[in-house]
């Protein structure tokens, strides 16, 4: 089964408009809830959908940066989940910036939760080997069932 879980904290000095926009900026989602944990709202995307990272894996070309987002997915699974980071602004202006801890996004990350069944096969979709930044190549989107 997939499950894709976007989180992002909106602080009282956000617009949670431009927060949402960030999500929607890298992200398709199905479902999207609010939580509150003291002063802070937490906005709560989800997807059952492979389909919901197509955004990510375009902006992901578009930047070049396959070789360095290949090693942060890897680096960042563990057993059939990968978890990362963003940068909430990056994201507020349609760019991917990977993050290692939350101090490195001011007003705090975006957080992504992706459990698949085949993680290396979703990393090699999103993130392919590349020689001289050309993919060596294209896997077609894997299959959520």
């Amino acid at each position: 089964m997939t499950k894709i879980i976007i989180e992002v904290e909106v602080r009282p000095s956000e617009d949670e408009n431009k927060v949402l926009q960030a999500i929607r900026n890298l992200f398709d989602f199905e479902n999207l809830k609010e939580e509150k944990s003291g002063y802070i709202k937490i906005l709560v995307a989800e997807s059952h959908t492979l389909l919901s990272l197509q955004k990510f894996h375009r902006k992901l070309r578009e930047e070049r940066i396959l070789d360095a987002a290949r090693k942060y997915l890897t680096k960042n699974l563990i057993g059939n989940v990968i978890t990362f980071m963003l940068n909430k602004q990056a994201a507020a202006v349609g760019k991917i910036s990977f993050v290692d801890d939350e101090k490195e996004s001011p007003l705090g990350p975006i957080k992504v939760t992706i459990e698949y069944k085949d993680p290396q096969a979703l990393i090699d979709w999103l993130t392919p080997k590349t020689a001289k930044g050309v993919p060596l190549w294209e896997n077609p989107i894997p299959s959520d069932e």
